[in-house]
Parts: structure tokens; sequence; C-alpha cells
């Protein structure tokens, strides 16, 4: 008779190919038997009637702000949050302070990370014009996601607005790289359609030109040096339309807030719907759903960044760019999946399969044996109005504060541990770094 340490029993598990009811047998944090496991014996059974498990929903871009700019958030509030709104693991920027862009710096935050947050992590290195030399190195460190490069929207050496600087860096690398795609260029000229007072005014001076020019640049540059590039938080149409026919050398990430809201935040949210690329209006929207169901789009990432209401509150365009989601991106997209918008199997594919198909992380992204027991619990059916209060984020604050949704993640099984519960932190922090197939066997 078989043996598990755990076995999660009668719940209906989904994965990129299908929904199918199955009980789940765990044995030393992976996934060891699927299907009727009646006659097994566990160390502990937990009942998952009437519950969906899906792979560990992996959130591909957050801000977590360690080190330097703790005021807002930190590696252990962020990762609270991302654990009670049912993720199991994120890949983390490098705008800290100091920059997240040598071994030292890397080093530093896996260190800060490892046991302290509450969800497994990788983070990605800044790519700039100073560390072209040492990316091929840095890029394979363990627990790495990759380099990130922001071509616009970023200060000091962390923002690389050239074609030069550009190419330089995707020639040292061998991974798939991440952009933020907006010119910084056409960002600069446009600064004086500002409105001040006016947050309605961001997504006019941000215009979808700035947006598309930064992308088609970056789709030239990595045919021209055979790279991999995957291009974060599309906002437009038009990029969307445009990366249709580039997918061989593009990969692409939209985001729950550009998916959900539209100009008319502006009049509700004021600068707390403030973010680059802007939220725009409900015709791009519309645009980059499209890409969903067409699969143009990859993966979904949040772009969690947490500001404090102080700094929201500044007067535009003073008032500080972002916002938290995290920990609201399972439940507003299951309210999406109930809508009839995108189905669950294909929110799996943009949250775990996807994730591990782009980015080879290693044992990650499916429901199969062999693999993490890293597992997203939700209830379908049951209706929950999102809450400031809810919100684990040192920040404090949702735009989605009042909003009412269908479908809720009620449990985040992270290498078999229950660490959430019906809204409770049941494990204490067991965060460890991710592993990618690019650099197995470094240490």
């Amino acid at each position: 008779m078989a043996h598990y340490d755990r076995v999660f029993k009668h719940g209906t598990i989904v994965n990129q190919d299908g929904v199918r009811r199955a009980d789940i047998g765990v044995t030393s944090g992976r996934v060891m038997g699927l299907g009727d496991l009646g006659t097994a014996s566990a160390g502990e059974i937990i009942d998952c009637t009437g519950l969906h498990i899906l792979p560990g929903v992996i959130d591909t871009q957050v801000h977590f702000r360690e080190p330097g700019l703790t005021h807002k958030e930190d590696l252990e509030s962020g990762s609270l949050s991302a654990v009670i709104g049912g993720v199991t693991g994120v890949f983390e920027m490098p705008n800290t302070n100091p920059l997240t862009i040598s071994q030292a710096t890397f080093e530093d935050k896996i260190r800060r990370g490892t046991g302290r947050m509450h969800c497994d992590f990788a983070f990605y290195i800044g790519g700039t014009h100073d560390n072209i030399g040492d990316l091929a190195e840095l890029e394979r460190l363990p627990g790495c996601a990759g380099i990130k490069v922001f071509m616009g929207s970023s200060t000091g050496s962390l923002l690389v607005p050239d074609d030069g600087g550009l190419e330089a860096i995707l020639s040292a690398i061998s991974r798939r790289a991440a952009f933020h795609a907006e010119d910084e260029y056409r960002l600069e000229e446009r600064k004086p359609l500002r409105v001040p007072g006016d947050p309605s005014s961001h997504p006019i001076w941000r215009d979808p030109m700035a947006a598309l020019m930064a992308t088609e640049r970056l789709v030239k540059l990595a045919r021209r040096t055979g790279k991999r590039i995957h291009v974060l938080h599309i906002s437009t149409g038009e990029e969307m339309e445009f990366l249709r026919l580039h997918k061989d050398v593009a990969s692409v990430e939209v985001t729950p807030h550009h998916l959900t809201l539209d100009e008319t935040a502006y009049q509700r949210l004021g600068t707390y719907v403030q973010m680059n690329p802007p939220v725009r209006d409900a015709a791009h929207r519309a645009r980059i759903w499209e890409g969903v169901v067409d699969g143009t789009a990859d993966i979904l990432g949040s772009d969690h960044a947490p500001h404090t209401r102080a700094e929201k509150d500044h007067p535009y365009p003073e008032s500080h760019s972002g916002m938290t989601g995290v920990q609201t991106l399972v439940p507003i997209m299951l309210d999406h999946v109930n809508a009839g918008r995108l189905s669950l199997e294909r929110l799996v594919d943009m949250t775990s399969a996807g994730p591990n198909r782009l980015f080879g992380i290693a044992n990650k992204g499916r429901i199969a044996a062999g693999y993490d027991a890293d597992f997203t619990v939700v209830d379908l059916q049951r209706r929950e109005t999102i809450r400031n209060d809810w919100v684990k984020s040192r920040a404090g604050w949702t735009p989605y504060d009042g909003v009412t949704v269908t479908g809720w993640p009620v449990g985040t099984i992270v290498r078999g541990q229950t660490v959430m519960w019906q809204g409770e932190l049941v494990t204490p922090a067991i965060g460890q770094p991710m592993r990618f197939g690019e650099a197995l066997g470094r240490v």
C-alpha cells in the first residue's frame, strides 16, 4: 500500500491541458501520486471537496522594495501578501537601493529572502551600461530569473534608453531577458503634456506610440542579435497586434490592471491608478483581451509596485507611479474566469505552465509526478468583496477596494506545506530560491 506524507483528496485538479477529479499524494515536498488514492495511507489528509487545485500561481513581476525602500514594502511583507492571495512564487525586480546589478547585491537579496519570504522566489538582475561584461555570469547565478532592462521609466544607471546599450546587453546574454518598453526619448519630449493635478493626463503623456516605438526597436534588436526577449506589461492594442507577428523572438506579459481597469478609473481613484505604462481606455483593454484569447499573450504578471498613501497623495505629476497587485491577481482573474472571459485552463497556462515554458523553472508549473507540490487551491463559487484591510502589503491599499469578485483563493501550498488556509497564515516563512534549467549545477 502506498504511503504519502500528505494526500489532498476529492479536489478537482486543473492543468493547462484539462480538468479532472483526482487525489494528489505528496512526499518530501513533491507530487508522487495522482489519481484515486483511496487505499493509500498518509500522515495527513486534506479534504478539498468542492475546491479546484491549480498548479501554484507564479507572479513573474513584483517589486518588493528591499533593500532601501522598505517603508513601502519588504521581502517578508510582500511575500505574505502573495501567499494570502494564493501566489506560491514570485520573480522580483532589481530597482532597489542599492540596485540589484552585481553578484554581491544579488546574493544579498538571496540571503535576505531565504527562509524569510513566505513563497518561493527568483530575482532579476538589472542590465546597465556598466555591467554588460558581467551579465553572462550574472544571469546564471542560482535563483536568477534573468536580466531586466528598463528602456524607459527609470533613473540612474538602471535606465538604458539607447539602441547601442540595448544591443550590447542582448549580445552579452543567452537567457530570455525582460524589458520595460517605453521610449524614453519620446517620454522626455512629451513631458509638457502632463497637466498638474490631473492624473488622467498620464496616459496622454505616456501615449501608445511611446510603448509601440520601444517595442518595435526591441524586436529589431532581438532579431539582429538572435536573442529572446520578454516584453512586460503590454498596455496598448498596437503592441499586441505587432507582437502577434513576432512571437518567435518575443514573449508577452499582460497584467490584471490592464485587463480590468480603463480610463474611468482616473475619476474614481485619481493617482491611485497611476502606473507605468498607464491604464488606458476601454478600446485598448479590449484589444489586450484579444491577445489573451488568441494566445499572443503568454503570461500574467501583477507588476505589484507598492507606494505609501503619502507618496500616492502627492499632486500629479509628483505622485508616485505604481499600485499593489500580487494579492489580488488570483481573485481578480478568477472573476474574469467566472465572467467567461477566459477558461480556467488558460489562466493556469498564463500563471504556471507559461512561466515554466518561458523561463525554464525546474520542477514547477504543473501538477505532475516529480514536480514541486505547489498548489493554489480556489473556491470558484465563493463571493468576496476585496477590502483595503485584507491587503497584507505594507502599503495597505488596493485599487480594487470595494470590488466584489466571484472566485477566491482558499489555500496556498508551497512544496507540500500549507502556508495559507482560509485566509490565515498557518506555516512560518519557508521561501527558497527557485531553480532554473539554464543555471542547474551552479553553486
